[in-house]
């Protein structure tokens, strides 16, 4: 379903009625409620639903994943994640719904950034944050509809706090209001030594790594394939997975949770308190070493 977000719940939900599984687009819904009614009907009727983004599977996080799971920086302590740009309607053709309900930087990138982190540290129990809308209305300077005016209904710079149940505290900002910056997209900092991830809207690397005592930081060689733009690895595995009975990984706990946290941080600035996550989910399983090109099963 590639959809617009707004339309996501009402496609996913009919869809699911006719006894059909069902793949988003990210987010999942652009509503919590919407995004529960998907869960809770897909359940009842023994059907798969799932949502992007899938990127967590590529070569590259998939060996930031593998790294974090043998140990090689320890324990996880705390994380960095920075989606800096300066909105989309310099360049998409129709980019106001970027503005609205389900947009935003939180809604279009965070998906992006939190999938990785719940990935490689687990799920989030509780979080706070900060969020602004820097300008009120923006002009499209795209050719399609050069010259129009956007009304902004949702926060263009999101800053947020998370501690995961795992014990680590991150820290995550997204922004439409920035003109450049030179910040990492991810890095995971651990007992033993610190990790950058890899751009999570991408599959491959480079992974680089510093443990302590080490004069620099080094690229770690890639442990898994689909590094290449591999798109669309989140339906295949979903199709695998109803094949073979297995859970799949870009499963409706894990994108559920990730619509609930993304809530949480817009909850949190609005409230000036922390938010308890009302949901969770399981790390999804990694991707078996050695898989055959075009395969997702041993």
């Amino acid at each position: 379903n590639l959809t617009i977000p707004r339309a996501h719940a009402e496609l996913g939900l009919a869809a699911l009625e006719a006894g059909k599984s069902v793949y988003n687009e990210k987010p999942l819904a652009v509503w919590r409620e919407d995004g529960r009614k998907m869960v809770d009907l897909a359940k009842k009727k023994g059907l798969r639903l799932g949502a992007a983004p899938d990127t967590f599977l590529g070569g590259g996080l998939q060996t930031c994943r593998k790294l974090i799971d043998e140990g090689w920086i320890g324990e996880p302590v705390a994380s960095t994640a920075f989606m800096l740009c300066h909105g989309h309607e310099s360049w998409h053709p129709d980019p106001a719904f970027f503005y609205h309900p389900g947009g935003g930087p939180m809604f279009d990138m965070g998906p992006y950034y939190l999938t990785a982190l719940v990935n490689l540290m687990g799920p989030v129990k509780r979080v706070t944050g900060s969020a602004r809308i820097t300008f009120p209305e923006r002009t499209i300077t795209s050719q399609a509809k050069y010259g129009q005016q956007i009304q902004v209904e949702i926060p263009t710079h999101v800053y947020g706090i998370m501690e995961f149940h795992n014990g680590a505290i991150g820290t995550i900002t997204t922004s439409f209001d920035v003109w450049s910056g030179q910040v990492p997209r991810i890095e995971i900092y651990g007992t033993e030594g610190s990790l950058s991830v890899p751009d999570p809207n991408s599959f491959g690397g480079p992974v680089r790594g510093r443990r302590a005592g080490a004069a620099d930081w080094s690229e770690v060689p890639l442990t898994h394939g689909y590094a290449e733009n591999s798109r669309s690895m989140g339906v295949a595995d979903m199709a695998y997975a109803q094949r073979s009975g297995r859970p799949h990984r870009a499963s409706p706990e894990l994108v559920y949770h990730v619509l609930d946290l993304m809530h949480s941080f817009h909850d949190a600035a609005a409230s000036g308190t922390h938010v308890e996550l009302a949901s969770t989910c399981q790390r999804p399983a990694p991707l078996p070493l050695g898989l055959l090109p075009g395969h997702l099963d041993p």
